[in-house]
């Protein structure tokens, strides 16, 4: 037996004997993912426990180093992790803007006291983080961002305000982006800090949107307190480890694309009936779904390629946003496809009987994905400037 044969043995035995029934079935929707933090949000007892087993062998995240509390796999031994997980339906025990932008961005940017402070709790989901970049006046055009960061010695004292910032009513720590210097262009001065956000100083404000509630927050800064030792990489250089982040950020959300569901057809088939060849009866709703999971699988695949050529070190390109662009249109057909099999029923807001009205909710969500991590607009004209070498406008 080969060395990476007894790792998926060992692998195999150790998630049957410690992945607790509860957690081998799909998280519903975002509201039933486990996402850690000083007060995490339980909706089952199970949760936290699967994330403190994995997180006691850093397979929460299983390809970071082991010093700072990953699993120290191979891309190997991580694609065996991911395979026998999905052999018994695990759900990943931990998300985290932790785990999928600032942990990225902190080994390769960061000290190593900044490695050895911050990465090994979110590892284990102590640690819940929010990113502050969009301003009222800072989208699209975010080196235009105007938050401030006044040098008072061994910290700064940041002012401003940041805006549809996810989960910040929920975060205990921020990743910022601060105006630290205003002498040359834009895109110079941006620094990268991290701060509590549980001290005097910051007020969040959630933002409801109209599926009827949000992840989204308004953020205010008034004298909020950052220590120096918390500034990653140098002062006024932000702006490229903003831009690293965001290849991360990208990859995230293209993910949407291809979350586990049950399969959209067998839902049709349960909803509205089969022929009597066993198809779903209709013709052009079976059309629609078919396209769907074969664009849906072939983007899987695609995704699971490319990120095995970035670990070979052929770098991503312009893929991050490719991936974000394409895989955010795969999650709104999949909301609209969702709609179409249940019917009148799609259109509930309230009750039980419709779940809440859940399937309308994510349909309308689904609309922000094409907003956030940088606008479908902006994906299309970067892959246009990097795939086609038009020159920048």
């Amino acid at each position: 037996m080969s060395e990476l044969e007894q790792f998926r043995a060992e692998t195999r035995a150790w998630l049957e004997a410690n992945c607790p029934q509860s957690m081998r079935t799909p998280a519903r929707g975002f509201e039933d993912i486990y996402n850690g933090g000083r007060k995490p949000e339980i909706d089952h007892p199970d949760q936290k426990v699967w994330c403190d087993r994995m997180a006691e062998r850093g397979w929460t995240v299983p390809t970071w180093p082991k010093e700072y509390g990953g699993g120290g796999l191979s891309k190997e031994e991580a694609k065996v992790l991911a395979q026998e997980m999905a052999r018994i339906n695990a759900r990943r025990p931990l998300d985290s803007f932790g785990i999928s932008m600032l942990g990225p961005a902190l080994l390769k940017f960061g000290t190593e006291a900044q490695k050895k402070e911050h990465l090994p709790p979110i590892v284990r989901g102590e640690i819940r983080w929010c990113q502050g970049y969009s301003e009222p006046n800072a989208g699209s055009d975010l080196a235009s961002l105007a938050t401030r960061a006044d040098d008072k010695g061994d910290h700064y004292l940041i002012n401003g305000q940041k805006i549809w910032t996810s989960y910040a009513d929920k975060a205990d720590w921020i990743f910022c982006l601060v105006r630290t210097d205003n002498s040359g262009s834009k895109h110079e001065g941006i620094s990268f800090v991290l701060f509590d956000m549980d001290q005097p100083g910051v007020t969040v404000k959630p933002i409801k949107l109209i599926s009827g509630s949000s992840p989204f927050c308004e953020t205010f800064f008034d004298d909020a307190k950052a220590l120096k030792a918390n500034l990653v990489g140098e002062e006024g250089k932000g702006w490229t480890i903003a831009k690293y982040l965001l290849t991360h950020e990208r990859e995230m959300i293209s993910s949407f694309g291809t979350a586990p569901r049950q399969s959209l057809g067998q839902q049709a088939v349960d909803v509205i009936g089969a022929d009597a060849s066993g198809r779903l009866a209709n013709g052009v709703l079976r059309q629609n779904i078919a396209q769907y999971q074969l664009d849906a699988l072939v983007f899987g695949y695609t995704m699971a390629r490319v990120g095995d050529e970035a670990k070979a070190g052929q770098g991503l390109g312009p893929a991050s946003s490719i991936f974000k662009y394409y895989g955010t249109e795969l999650n709104k057909r999949r909301n609209e496809l969702n709609l179409a099999v249940q019917g009148e029923a799609a259109l509930g807001w309230d009750g039980e009987v419709y779940d809440g009205g859940q399937l309308s909710r994510d349909w309308l969500r689904s609309k922000g994905n094409s907003i956030e991590g940088g606008t479908s607009e902006v994906q299309l004209n970067i892959i246009a400037k990097r795939v086609l070498g038009l020159p920048d406008a």
